[in-house]
């Protein structure tokens, strides 16, 4: 789509020789564009399950909250946090999660401990332990496994008596890497959020103190703080959350004497993660950033227009689709 939108924004900029955009600057819009659009989806949530509830949305295929609903999800992440020390563990980010956070969601803790040891020689997607037996110990389909020489998890889809098949490949060929499998189903809590003065108060009384059954955490600039103390090792916090979109990046070929020609074979090339729906709003955003760039206010009043109207449009979908 990022070549489609691309394009588009040249032609109108070039329809009256207001000026051309140089593929980093096209980028910088992009990026800004894409965000722009993000975080609006929660606001038009917001507004079409308000609209809902007041009878003014239609239900099946006329239900544009679950597009919405379909699309947030599409950035929907579910990763181990990274354990700082003792209880505290890192929020989502590229560096700890490759990705960073928009909106966190859930946090678990994995409570239910079914197996740990050392892996023997192990296939690709496996865990092998010719010590034990997996089966036995009441590993299921589901459950968490945690390489905890390297710090990575993975979810169970298969089991036999020695060999589990993993999501991901997360062990070495060689083995004797140490794990932990951890009950993914029955032993796996939701942790509340606290806020820094409450969690004083509820470890003062025997009745309200965070447990294993009812943990809690609190956050501290990128750090979050788990209670009761027995949260303490990576693999035990996970935590459900909506990442930002990555950022988009038009590559190119340069040609002698000529426009940049398209490459999408460049390593580093990143499409739109928007609907295909999004096309027009992009185009009408990077206009707006373009034509502040070029001084040219008739591209800016272009887009500005054709946006706000295509908002009211929307808005008038909904209040007249069941009246």
């Amino acid at each position: 789509m990022i070549n489609s939108v691309r394009n588009t924004v040249l032609s109108v900029l070039n329809k009256n020789n207001y000026g051309y955009i140089s593929p980093a600057d096209f980028n910088l819009f992009a990026k800004q564009a894409q965000l722009d659009i993000f975080e609006d989806y929660q606001y038009q949530y917001n507004y079409q399950v308000n609209a809902e509830n007041a009878r003014r949305s239609g239900t099946a295929l006329a239900d544009i909250r679950k597009g919405y609903e379909e699309v947030l999800n599409t950035f929907s992440r579910f990763d181990f946090l990274s354990h700082v020390a003792g209880t505290s563990f890192f929020m989502p980010s590229e560096a700890t999660t490759g990705f960073d956070y928009f909106f966190i969601n859930n946090v678990f803790v994995y409570t239910t401990q079914l197996a740990a040891g050392t892996s023997s020689a192990s296939a690709a997607f496996q865990l092998t332990d010719n010590t034990v037996d997996f089966a036995a110990l009441g590993v299921e389909l589901n459950d968490v496994v945690v390489n905890t020489t390297t710090n990575v998890g993975a979810t169970v889809l298969g089991v036999s008596s020695d060999t589990l098949t993993i999501s991901e490949t997360i062990f070495n060929a060689l083995g004797g890497e140490t794990y932990v499998v951890y009950d993914g189903q029955n032993g796996v809590n939701e942790a509340e959020k606290v806020l820094n003065d409450k969690i004083i108060l509820l470890n003062r009384s025997l009745l309200t103190t965070p447990s294993s059954m009812f943990p809690a955490y609190i956050q501290n600039e990128n750090i979050l703080t788990l209670f009761p103390n027995t949260v303490n090792d990576f693999g035990m916090v996970r935590c459900q959350y909506l990442r930002y979109p990555k950022d988009p990046k038009w590559t190119y070929v340069s040609l002698a004497g000529g426009e940049p020609a398209f490459d999408q074979g460049n390593s580093d090339y990143q499409d739109f993660e928007l609907p295909l729906d999004d096309e027009p709003t992009l185009v009408m955003k990077i206009l707006q950033y373009a034509g502040m760039s070029i001084r040219e206010i008739q591209a800016v009043q272009f887009a500005q227009a054709a946006e706000q109207y295509q908002d009211q449009e929307e808005k008038v979908t909904v209040r007249t689709s069941t009246t």
